[in-house]
């Protein structure tokens, strides 16, 4: 294993993938751990190493222009001989890949800051494109990250993907990446849909026996709701998986923005009915309580007037038959 990354000191590989090698590192300049991506340039020909270069400093430049409390901060970037790599922050928790079904309030509540932190990098012009369980990390504290702009589309990038190239996750792709139509800011909101889908039913709405067959399932199938496989979902989202699996972006959420707000309304409206049910079951409690006080009261005052009463009618018994 590689023992420096520039000034990093390599402690262990943390994963790897087809873009590369993910290290756990530490900056020895601010005694910090950084995650450190790196990839191999060495066994590329020129024209791939200048595509995947590109691509990799892309991850960066995206990245790095954004600074929100739900995505991933991106620290430094640099190359050495032959290896690029990009220095992060180290996020000490694990990805959502690792969790399966979820309570309707985790859900929600992962669901609620991935969409804060899309909203924000749409709003910088970036599009993440590869929305999954293993790019959202849980970390303490219930806080979730996105990481991994590796395949973000920058706007105002002169770098565009060659036609009929697919770029992402099969089972997390939207309609329009598939077909290799334009994709925008929509994308990633459907691919949120499919994430929340499967953490509130723990399957993925759209499923075939290879890739292709999730493809075509993808483009063509309805899914059912995520209420008909797990009974505690309601019906109010239904129709919001519904909304950001729509299969024209024209009729998905139009920003990370509305959907936000409607699951953040969503999960309101859900404990605002387990407050009222707690509060209804104290109050029942508290007048059955309540009524039980009076009537030991009642059966009290009852019991000594009947005491006074028949004491009064013993003495008049016992005064008469003196007298007469």
């Amino acid at each position: 294993m590689t023992s420096h990354l520039g000034r990093y000191e390599i402690i262990e590989t943390l994963g790897r993938g087809s873009r590369g090698t993910v290290y756990k590192a530490r900056d020895p300049l601010i005694d910090r751990l950084v995650a450190i991506k790196a990839i191999d340039l060495q066994a590329l020909s020129p024209e791939e190493r200048a595509r995947y270069e590109a691509r990799f400093y892309q991850e960066a430049k995206a990245a790095g222009r954004l600074n929100h409390p739900n995505l991933v901060t991106i620290h430094d970037l640099g190359e050495t001989g032959n290896t690029a790599y990009i220095a992060m922050e180290f996020l000490d928790g694990r990805d959502l890949e690792a969790v399966k079904q979820l309570s309707v309030d985790d859900a929600l509540n992962i669901a609620i800051q991935a969409a804060s932190g899309l909203f924000y990098a749409h709003q910088h012009g970036i599009v993440h494109r590869d929305i999954k369980p293993a790019n959202i990390m849980l970390l303490p504290h219930n806080q979730v990250k996105i990481c991994d702009f590796g395949i973000a589309r920058i706007t105002s990038s002169p770098l565009h993907t060659k036609t009929g190239v697919i770029l992402g996750s099969p089972l997390y792709m939207s309609p329009e990446q598939i077909l290799s139509k334009p994709v925008d800011r929509r994308s990633d909101i459907f691919s949120l849909g499919i994430v929340l889908h499967e953490m509130l039913t723990g399957q993925p709405p759209f499923s075939g026996a290879n890739n292709d067959a999730v493809m075509r399932s993808i483009v063509n199938d309805t899914p059912a709701g995520p209420s008909s496989l797990n009974p505690a979902v309601p019906a109010v989202l239904d129709g919001i998986v519904a909304r950001c699996l729509a299969k024209p972006p024209s009729d998905r959420y139009q920003n990370a923005n509305e959907l936000e707000h409607d699951l953040r309304s969503c999960r309101g409206m859900l404990m605002a009915a387990q407050t009222g049910i707690r509060h209804h079951k104290h109050y029942f409690l508290g007048n059955a309580a309540a009524y039980a006080r009076r009537w030991r009261k009642w059966k009290t005052a009852a019991i000594v007037l009947g005491t006074a009463i028949a004491s009064i009618g013993l003495y008049e018994l016992i005064r008469q038959l003196v007298l007469g």
